[in-house]
């Protein structure tokens, strides 16, 4: 039986190709049991443009434990931000296989509710 890691990224990797496809901007998210990790990535796939996660100096002092709901949603909020004032409003939602649950749906809410469209 394969491990759930190898699972997680088949789908991602499916998620991944269906995106090059659309040619859009990504916004895809890794998730570790400590921190979360978010990221701008261009349309041709090999340039992260903007990035935020729990690791961040700035993000340590608000947030006292990188691996909840209310850290997701600050890191969400965050680089939703940072790509509005690149001039980015539209990206395609990369959840790195994972499930839209948690973690990761807290961290897409923030970024809708804060001018991300996808």
């Amino acid at each position: 039986m394969k491990d759930k890691n190898e699972a997680r990224l088949r789908r991602a990797r499916q998620t991944r190709h269906k995106i090059a496809e659309l040619k859009a901007v990504r916004l895809t998210v890794h998730r570790s049991n400590c921190h979360i990790y978010a990221q701008v990535i261009d349309a041709s796939g090999d340039k992260v443009l903007t990035s935020a996660s729990t690791l961040e100096p700035e993000m340590r002092k608000s947030v006292k434990n990188g691996g909840n709901v209310q850290a997701a949603a600050a890191v969400g909020k965050r680089i939703a931000e940072k790509a509005k004032q690149l001039g980015i409003e539209a990206v395609a939602f990369d959840r790195g296989g994972y499930r839209y649950h948690g973690r990761v749906k807290a961290l897409a809410d923030a970024a809708r509710e804060n001018g991300l469209k996808f």
